[in-house]
């Protein structure tokens, strides 16, 4: 006769909960709302995780299951933190609580459900890799590989399909908003795409987008399956909903149709990846949604000082798009941003290098200290300053600048022609050269090396028998390649760097940007600010080698110490989101650049830009620098006057939010960078201050 044990279910509510004095009134008040839609619009720094983990703690302790919570968050280590919260909070089991990003979720989902769509069990998730090696062999089916026209790559195809998918737009349609260039291939591209889709379904597999776009096929479509799913989370929280795009937007709303027990978290005035396909419509009209929604706001800030505060509040305030709220801080009174102008590029690069080490100095270590910028070639002439100063910094928003692909790819055409015998410049040129591949370069070069008589290397890559190396479906792009190194090689071009890259984009480069990468116009951007600065220099051999020093320069800030045990940080605005700084610096603070002359086309553009600078001011929590060049580097040997961005020129007068800081270096005419000698830079790491380039703060703006 076997016996009966019974097990007593743990009880639900555990200790008391006693957040009373962890949490503010306004935190509280999230925290103790009763079930329904709860729209909470979280400033920043207002410590809405905090929030969010003791709401969670809070359903658990008053008896809800953790199997009915549904916690999504847009990574994984941030629902992991957040759980772990709540089991050191609520000392309560959270394994059984469903927790993680959208894509993980629609996962557990599917797994469950992927026969009801027609998958085979066991279906594969198909990486980013995988994805594009998929849309490759699908552009092979339909016979696009190769072509008179230039054909979108896959990776390209595969994130427009992306795009038409987050955003729930027609392919079509996101190729005439996003790469007009390939309108004419419209329904090439479809036919491409349909295939990628049979292609997926052929392997039983799915990429990233079909795991979130077949999660709202099942709760679309299978009515069953949705009301099963609602049932089952009858608690839905969703963290930084700014971000969602229309798609997950739609999966929340299914999810939440029946009990509407839906908490949702974010800051309107943080949206700010509209490029990424982000709906700014799911946080703003979400209460036309929910009509019975309460909205809350976090509005105390425990970040950044009154000063910071005040200023970033005055400047989202320009928005007709927003949640109307007002940030206050509970830290003590600081220094007024500073409002730095600075005479042109080098000056505003020189001044914030200057005014790290003396940060430093002060007691702010260097990873305490941030240069924040719209785009990352911004970052390109302070990258240089540091590196001659021995500062050590590390990149968030990408690669240095000047190791960039597309950046060496465009300095592989002035290397050349500047030195006929690099083969490594010669090798980089033809392999972004469409129908020349690795061998055929190697079949040139071996031709170049067993003719050269003395004569141009330049003028012999047109000679006959080194063209017979290059096969029929590479001629054309061969040719044009020998022409752009011709036009460079010939004066007065050869001796003018900024003109020498702008050849180099005309003469083919441009296109092959536009047809391999989806980011080509940030790319491209690169490019023009790197030709830019190139006019600045007196010839393209010295600009060559100086760029070529830089990476030995930004070397020896290592090697002569070993790994540095700190380093500032450089990053785009958008890498930055959710992190601060002691100290910030804001560059290139003019209009065009600041916000993009691109988003200036329409309302919602400029705004989003404001937003954008409204990120990069509240990152900083004791002192905010806004810096900007007056003038921009000469082209055809004039100057350019910069126009302050609009964010800055729209700042109340009365009262004064920033001191405006007036540069001093004597008057001199502002130099052509000068590398030091090795010995005294890697003796000016940190260890000296330079002169001061300004006088007292005057006159506050």
């Amino acid at each position: 006769m076997s016996r009966i044990y019974k097990l007593s279910t743990a009880p639900r509510g555990g200790p008391a909960l006693d957040y009373h004095g962890l949490l503010n009134d306004q935190q509280i008040a999230v925290v103790e709302a009763p079930p329904g839609p709860i729209l909470v619009v979280a400033g920043a720094g207002s410590g809405k995780t905090r929030t969010l983990t003791w709401r969670v703690a809070r359903l658990l302790h008053d008896g809800a299951s953790p199997e009915s919570i549904l916690l999504l968050t847009f990574t994984n280590k941030a629902a992991r933190e957040m759980l772990r919260r709540v089991e050191e909070v609520a000392r309560i089991e959270t394994r059984r609580l469903t927790g993680g990003t959208f894509h993980h979720v629609a996962h557990l989902v599917l797994r469950e459900h992927a026969a009801t769509l027609g998958y085979a069990r066991g279906y594969s998730i198909l990486d980013r890799e995988d994805a594009d090696d998929v849309m490759t062999a699908a552009v092979a089916d339909c016979g696009l590989a190769v072509g008179a026209r230039r054909f979108p790559k896959a990776d390209v195809l595969v994130d427009l399909c992306s795009m038409a998918v987050n955003t729930q737009t027609p392919l079509a349609e996101v190729v005439a908003t996003r790469r007009p260039q390939f309108i004419p291939l419209t329904e090439e591209v479809l036919r491409v795409a349909r295939r990628f889709a049979e292609r997926k379904r052929d392997l039983n597999a799915m990429d990233f987008d079909d795991l979130l776009l077949n999660w709202k096929v099942l709760l679309a479509e299978h009515e069953p399956v949705r009301r099963a799913l609602a049932g089952r989370y009858r608690h839905l929280l969703v963290d930084e909903y700014q971000d969602t795009n229309r798609l997950q937007g739609d999966v929340i709303d299914l999810l939440a149709a029946d009990h509407q027990d839906l908490c949702v978290v974010g800051d309107d005035a943080q949206s700010i990846y509209g490029f990424r396909g982000a709906h700014f419509a799911n946080i703003l009209e979400f209460e036309q949604r929910y009509p019975t929604a309460q909205r809350f706001a976090l509005t105390v800030n425990y970040r950044s000082t009154p000063q910071i505060l005040s200023l970033a509040n005055a400047s989202i305030a320009c928005n007709l798009k927003q949640f109307e709220k007002e940030l206050t801080s509970v830290r003590a009174d600081g220094p007024l941003p500073a409002l730095v102008p600075c005479r042109d590029l080098f000056q505003q690069a020189a001044f914030t290098a200057q005014r790290v080490l003396e940060l430093r100095d002060e007691g702010v270590p260097l990873p305490e200290i941030a240069v924040l910028y719209r785009a990352h070639h911004h970052s390109m002439e302070v990258q240089f300053e540091l590196a001659r100063r021995g500062i050590p910094f590390v990149v968030r928003s990408g690669v240095r600048f000047f190791e960039a692909a597309h950046v060496k790819d465009v300095l592989a055409h002035l290397r050349f022609v500047r030195n006929p015998g690099d083969e490594l410049a010669l090798k980089r040129c033809l392999k972004v050269t469409p129908g020349v591949g690795t061998a055929t370069a190697q079949a040139v070069w071996a031709t170049l090396q067993a003719r050269r008589r003395g004569g141009g290397a330049v003028d012999d890559l047109g000679a006959g028998e080194v063209l017979a190396q290059v096969p029929a479906k590479g001629r054309p792009g061969y040719l044009a390649l020998c022409e752009v190194l011709r036009r460079i090689a010939a004066r007065p071009t050869c001796d003018l760097p900024g003109e020498s890259i702008e050849a180099v984009l005309a003469g083919g480069y441009e296109e092959y940007l536009r047809a391999e990468f989806m980011n080509a116009e940030s790319r491209l951007e690169d490019l023009r600010q790197l030709a830019e600065y190139a006019r600045g220099w007196a010839d393209t051999e010295t600009f060559l080698a100086e760029i070529a020093l830089l990476s030995e320069l930004s070397a020896e800030t290592v090697s002569e110490g070993g790994e540095p045990d700190e380093k500032m940080v450089l990053s785009s605005v958008h890498q930055a989101k959710g992190l601060e700084w002691r100290a910030v610096f804001v560059v290139w603070l003019a209009d065009g650049r600041f916000p993009s002359a691109q988003a200036l086309k329409d309302r919602d553009g400029e705004e989003e830009e404001r937003r954008l600078f409204y990120v990069a001011c509240t990152r900083a929590k004791d002192e905010l620098y806004l810096t900007y060049p007056v003038m921009a580097a000469p082209r055809d040997r004039e100057r350019v006057v910069m126009k302050a961005s609009r964010f800055l020129e729209e700042l109340p007068a009365e009262p004064p939010l920033c001191d405006r800081w007036q540069l001093d270096d004597g008057g001199a005419p502002p130099p052509l960078p000068e590398v030091p000698p090795a010995p005294a830079l890697a003796a000016s790491t940190g260890a000296r201050r330079l002169p001061r380039l300004f006088g007292e703060p005057e006159d506050p703006c």
